[in-house]
């Protein structure tokens, strides 16, 4: 049997899925899967059951930002969202290799995501984790022999990029920035509901754009509007002052921990985040344990033009994410901003936005 049943489907992703109590998903998350593909492949559910995708079940997408008081987020996996872009490019594609390649996307990713991305200096591409991918797929036992079963090769699944659909350069629409974009505005930061969710996704189709290549696009503007609207404000969250103190305040905390030898990188990709967190706030490292607590429990955050002494302080350019989708037309299909005055607005607040404080909060993380 290719496809479950809607109702089946919530019966078997919930049996058939290792998840554990705390991290099963929601019927909201479900009923937002449906949305995605009314159609469910079983295959997404075998390849989503092996250990290596399980482990994503622990990993928030919000980058560690969700365990604070500067934020009001709640809890959305990078399982989950693999699956919403899986079930995304099988809606549109029906392609089993493409689906599994953006389903396999994110198996390399450590705890906290792009946090680990800051402690390896890549702040601006975020993808410093990525060459993992296929190292991890192929060393598998499960995705392997499922994989073999299929008939499919390896090549043909760990690289996403070799699939316009799933994969274009910013600020085109590809099914990973459309999935984090809607999920975030319904789950992550509640922007939004999954009725203007369905009205949005249900107005997408493949079209072509200026270089005669595929790719996910609006029928009707004033729906892409809505979509720009609620990307670009969500995507300014993304680069807040908060947020980017946050993720390099935890990347400076690994790093420094991992100098005095109380955690390892290979810790990172095995260990849960909430096992991760116990471990710094039992540090040998006093200072390490107080910082933690403050930024912890902070409620807000401190910006300066001028460069404060003696505190933790960060003045960061970071990766902007944004996103103008084509539009149909009467004659082609055109990008939105050059039809659209207040989405070209909308986007240029994102890239407008003024990251050349200094942000800080009073403690000196350096201070052994």
């Amino acid at each position: 049997m290719i496809y479950c049943s809607i109702f089946v489907y919530y019966k078997k992703i919930m049996e058939l899925l290792k998840l554990e109590d705390i991290y099963k998903f929601t019927p909201e998350v479900l009923e937002y899967y449906k949305i995605l593909s009314p159609e469910i492949p079983e295959f997404i559910l075998e390849y989503a059951n092996t250990k290596e995708m399980l482990k994503q079940q622990y990993i928030c997408v919000s980058c560690w930002t969700n365990y604070s008081k500067l934020f009001n987020i709640h809890w959305f996996s990078s399982l989950e969202h693999s699956i919403g872009v899986a079930l995304i490019i099988w809606n549109f594609t029906k392609d089993k290799k493409q689906t599994l390649s953006w389903l396999f996307h994110d198996i390399a990713t450590p705890a906290f995501k792009h946090c680990i991305d800051f402690m390896n200096g890549d702040h601006s591409r975020q993808e410093s984790t990525e060459e993992l991918t296929t190292k991890i797929i192929k060393e598998s036992e499960e995705i392997s022999a499922l994989l073999e079963r299929d008939n499919i090769s390896l090549e043909e699944v760990c690289d996403y990029h070799i699939y316009p659909i799933a994969d274009n350069d910013s600020p085109r629409l590809s099914s990973d920035r459309l999935e984090y974009t809607l999920s975030n505005c319904v789950f992550t930061y509640h922007t939004s509901d999954l009725e203007t969710i369905k009205a949005i996704y249900e107005d997408i189709e493949i079209q072509v754009n200026e270089e005669w290549e595929q790719e996910l696009g609006f029928k009707h503007e004033e729906l892409a509007e809505k979509f720009v609207a609620l990307m670009s404000e969500v995507a300014v969250i993304y680069i807040e002052n908060r947020t980017i103190f946050s993720m390099q305040f935890l990347a400076d905390i690994l790093k420094i921990m991992q100098e005095h030898g109380e955690i390892s990188v290979e810790e990172l990709y095995s260990l849960k985040e909430i096992d991760i967190i116990d471990k710094i706030r039992h540090s040998n490292t006093t200072n390490i344990r107080e910082c933690f607590e403050i930024r912890e429990n902070a409620t807000s955050i401190h910006t300066d033009d001028k460069e404060p002494s003696w505190v933790y302080r960060i003045k960061q350019e970071t990766k902007r994410r944004t996103i103008n989708p084509l539009v149909k037309t009467d004659n082609w299909y055109v990008r939105l901003t050059s039809i659209s005055e207040s989405s070209k607005e909308n986007i240029n607040k994102v890239l407008s936005y003024n990251m050349n404080k200094y942000t800080y909060l009073d403690f000196d993380l350096r201070r052994i």
